[in-house]
């Protein structure tokens, strides 16, 4: 399956996750949140349609709202940054570029949600009806958890989907990554990063150790993020 297929299934895996309230997860083990999560959106799915078509803005917010109850878009933001949010280029830099990486995280993370909630929204759609089936893991371990679940649709072979899930200091289960058949998607999106991130280096010219010159990649990595996507 193309990354490309995985990010359109991907749009029904995250909904599903995302129509849990914080107070009752932090009372469920991963699993728990995965199978109570999953017969409520079924229901949102299949008035999504219609939602989207005639108040596409308000069907965004809604999802948006209910999304930001699970996911922890700045460990995700963080991961997809790689190393260019890492611990050795934190510490090499200044304390005043230490405070703009933070800055630029914060931004990315901004942008990311934007984006995902998008693209997720759009995703929806296409899976009202499918057929979701959550796999009870063998062992449990504490702080994180990996949930498998199998997605069919029509006559098509199921999906598996794996959940990687971690635990909040308010212990709250988070999605951290989500990987569909073989696609790691963090894994996706940090390659696109790296990618854009030396295309922008190449094009002004960045030379080794320049980290002014490597702020104003990130800055432009961040603002055209989804342009290409």
């Amino acid at each position: 399956m193309k990354w490309q297929q995985a990010l359109k299934l991907c749009g029904l895996i995250m909904g599903l996750m995302f129509h849990t309230h914080g107070a009752a997860q932090s009372e469920q083990s991963a699993y728990d949140v995965v199978v109570a999560t999953t017969d409520s959106v079924m229901q949102v799915l299949k008035a999504a349609d219609q939602a989207e078509q005639s108040a596409p803005d308000q069907y965004y917010a809604d999802l948006k709202q209910v999304m930001d109850q699970v996911v922890d878009y700045r460990g995700f933001a963080r991961g997809v940054m790689g190393p260019f949010a890492g611990r050795s280029y934190y510490q090499s830099l200044s304390e005043e570029g230490q405070q703009r990486l933070r800055q630029q995280l914060e931004e990315f993370t901004a942008v990311m949600r934007d984006n995902l909630v998008e693209t997720y929204a759009k995703g929806l759609i296409a899976f009202a009806e499918a057929t979701i089936e959550v796999v009870e893991p063998e062992q449990a371990s504490e702080g994180r958890a990996v949930i498998e679940q199998r997605i069919s649709r029509d006559n098509d072979q199921p999906y598996r989907v794996l959940y990687q899930m971690g635990q909040s200091r308010e212990g709250q289960w988070q999605l951290r990554n989500v990987i569909i058949e073989d696609v790691n998607l963090g894994e996706i999106y940090r390659s696109q990063f790296e990618s854009a991130a030396k295309r922008a280096a190449k094009a002004v010219g960045c030379g080794d150790g320049d980290t002014a010159c490597l702020e104003s990649v990130i800055d432009t990595v961040i603002s055209t993020w989804g342009a290409e996507q």
